[in-house]
């Protein structure tokens, strides 16, 4: 079983490499095979972003530009796009692309080593923001760059370059005939070997048929996660199921009062759709891991992988989310927090893969809060994640659900807590004793981010501080006093 040919766009040109191993990343391509070394690495896990690179694919006709984290990125999953390294950003005759121009300007460049990834992620929202003529403001310069850590004199210039970018003469690619080469490499277009060690397939049923023939494969969606096994547990995989080529699982839509997303829609874009019904929510999906991480990572992926600590469970559990799995046997739909046995290990069949994510539109009384608690403000991951959602009506809990990471081995469901809210009024005496009910149900353990106490503490403080959000109070540091170190 060969790996397939592998073919993408880089400096213009159209590359083909065959015999690539599928376990192989994309920074080990550039780095040790293609002798490139203007992209580092760092942690080797998606954190510091030293590694970033963009990549550019199309999307109903549209080029659509992400920054990614090479180290984490299966170089077989960049087949049919387009990328961009920091030695790729000057023009041919050596001049420097505005990114650079202005990295130099406000003396933003730092030691040499992570001032690559921050140029590169610079590069993607120029793409997406200044070429479509949208000034670049600090929050979202501070969000852009939320995957790359600086280790030298700080983050002030880098900023300062990231706004005034926009400022310089525009430097334009070649989008026309980037275009026609995305689409003479469109894996859709090409045939690959029926069986070979890295299949992506393009359609359902083929994914299906696939995951059939083959369930030993390793299925991957995004591979934020599985590339840490990769690189830091050295395992290796002899083959490599991926979905996120799969045309129905891209997609987004409306339907029977939920949000349908597919399982290869990225975290970003999938937290885009729920955020337009719920636009609060902006605040919390900006904390998930850091914007390249985002841009590789699915929602899909996320939840199938079932880490206790997977942020985007605690929320989904919380609306009643359900998920559809699917094999060619047929299809099935549970509830979210009914997917997990144990920890990282759920009801699926070996011919089975987590197709959709059902997400029930918001409600007209809905009351709906999400806190994270966490040692970093960004790119961290979360001691305790608490979603909640109420329904008051004429001063009483109608309904109430409730969703918790960090204090089980799965994502898990509040279902005493939420009893002893439904029917209530909705008082600080019903909340000390719904406080008091969490703080009972369960048996969080001490590890490198939080002791037990600390977690059962939190959620108290939590609580009490989603009860002062519920009455109006926009200054909820009094809620957040029992928490001592929130952040810190």
């Amino acid at each position: 079983m060969n790996p397939p040919i592998l073919q993408f766009v880089w400096r213009g040109e159209i590359v083909t490499l065959q015999h690539v191993p599928p376990t192989r990343t994309l920074l080990q391509l550039l780095r040790e095979d293609l002798a490139h070394s203007a992209t580092k690495e760092g942690c080797n896990e998606g954190d510091c972003g030293a590694c970033t690179v963009v990549l550019a694919d199309l999307q109903d006709e549209q080029i659509s530009y992400s920054a990614v984290n090479s180290c984490i990125k299966m170089a077989h999953a960049v087949d049919g796009m387009a990328l961009w390294t920091a030695a790729d950003l000057a023009a041919v005759d050596g001049t420097a692309h505005p990114v650079q121009q202005a990295l130099h300007q406000c003396h933003a460049s730092q030691c040499g080593f992570c001032t690559p990834g921050f140029a590169m992620s610079l590069f993607g929202l120029y793409q997406n923001k200044v070429l479509k003529g949208q000034p670049v403001s600090r929050t979202q310069a501070q969000e852009a760059l939320s995957g790359n850590l600086c280790r030298c004199t700080g983050y002030r210039p880098i900023l300062d370059a990231a706004e005034q970018m926009g400022a310089l003469p525009r430097v334009k690619l070649n989008e026309a005939r980037l275009r026609q080469q995305l689409a003479s490499i469109a894996p859709a277009n090409r045939t690959q070997e029926a069986a070979c060690s890295y299949d992506a397939p393009t359609r359902l049923d083929a994914l299906l048929a696939a995951r059939a023939a083959r369930p030993q494969a390793q299925l991957v969606a995004g591979c934020t996660d599985v590339g840490l096994w990769v690189n830091k547990m050295h395992m290796d995989f002899a083959q490599v199921l991926d979905l996120t080529r799969v045309a129905e699982l891209k997609t987004i839509k409306v339907q029977d009062g939920h949000t349908v997303i597919g399982a290869a829609v990225s975290l970003n874009d999938a937290f885009a759709a729920l955020e337009s019904d719920r636009p609060h929510l902006h605040a919390f999906f900006s904390r998930f891991a850091g914007l390249p991480v985002r841009h590789a990572g699915t929602l899909g992926g996320n939840i199938a992988n079932g880490s206790p600590i997977g942020d985007s469970m605690p929320l989904l559990i919380a609306l009643r989310t359900s998920v559809v799995l699917m094999s060619l046997r047929g299809q099935r739909e549970l509830l979210l927090e009914d997917l997990y046995t144990g920890y990282r290990k759920n009801v699926m069949t070996a011919d089975e893969v987590l197709a959709f994510v059902r997400v029930p539109l918001p409600q007209t009384d809905e009351l709906l809060r999400v806190y994270k608690i966490s040692k970093r403000c960004e790119d961290d991951i979360s001691a305790v994640c608490l979603g909640v959602k109420l329904q008051v009506q004429d001063g009483r809990v109608a309904e109430a659900s409730i969703g918790i990471g960090g204090v089980a081995a799965t994502p898990v469901r509040a279902r005493q807590t939420e009893a002893t809210l439904t029917g209530q009024a909705w008082t600080q005496d019903t909340v000390n004793t719904a406080k008091a009910c969490l703080r009972s149900e369960f048996q969080p353990i001490s590890d490198m981010r939080a002791s037990a106490a600390y977690r059962i503490q939190v959620l108290d403080g939590l609580m009490q501080r989603f009860w002062l959000e519920s009455q109006g109070v926009t200054d909820t540091s009094l809620a957040t006093l029992t928490l001592q170190g929130e952040n810190a």
